[in-house]
């Protein structure tokens, strides 16, 4: 039996995930929230994770560090082609599957048993996306500025909490808006949070 678990953020999908999987007769299926405590080792041995790619980061990244520190690199993320930064990230960080949310269903079962085996899982309608998102399109600093920029801080706050002048604020916003290739800092943050980069 391949012990898996399933973590989703909506209840209606992560159940559905758990019917599916339990069609496999040599799964055995469990599921949990991402803002749930992770259970020691012994309480839940686990073989493999499924990870929607939204929850495994969550708000601030912060679940990232606790599935691939505790968990492995056993994790079977759920992405589409249409956020390369979560597939970068996915792929990056070890995980070892990577499956289209739009893929046929016994694709995600073949994942999982692949995974299993401790063999890597790429989903190909995904290979494109993976090249796509090879390379974060804004430096460290343009990133810090409009992260903070989507969260409301005016130009002197980012100034202050980076420790810049405002000019150079500027002018990494604008070198950030211009290698987007949007319109305003509202599109650039736009086209940031829907890649998955943030």
């Amino acid at each position: 039996m391949v012990r898996t678990v399933v973590v989703h953020d909506e209840e209606l999908l992560r159940s559905a995930l758990v019917q599916l999987l339990r069609s496999d007769a040599a799964l055995e299926v469990s599921s949990m929230s991402p803002g749930a405590d992770l259970p020691d080792h012994d309480v839940l041995p686990t073989d493999v994770w499924v990870v929607d790619g939204d929850c495994l980061w969550g708000s601030g990244r912060a679940h990232d560090a606790p599935f691939r520190a505790r968990r492995g690199d056993r994790l079977v993320v759920l992405t589409t082609a249409r956020r390369p930064g979560i597939l970068r990230r996915a792929f990056d960080g070890g995980a070892l599957g990577l499956v289209d949310k739009n893929a046929p269903a016994r694709r995600l079962i073949t994942a999982v048993h692949t995974v299993a085996k401790g063999e890597r899982f790429l989903d190909e309608t995904l290979t494109v996306a993976l090249l796509e998102g090879a390379e974060m399109p804004l430096t460290t600093r343009e990133l810090s500025v409009l992260s903070l920029a989507s969260q409301g801080a005016p130009m002197a706050e980012i100034a202050a909490r980076l420790h810049l002048s405002r000019g150079t604020v500027r002018n990494y916003m604008a070198a950030a808006i211009r290698k987007m290739g949007a319109r305003n800092r509202v599109d650039a943050i736009r086209i940031l949070q829907s890649a998955g980069w943030t």
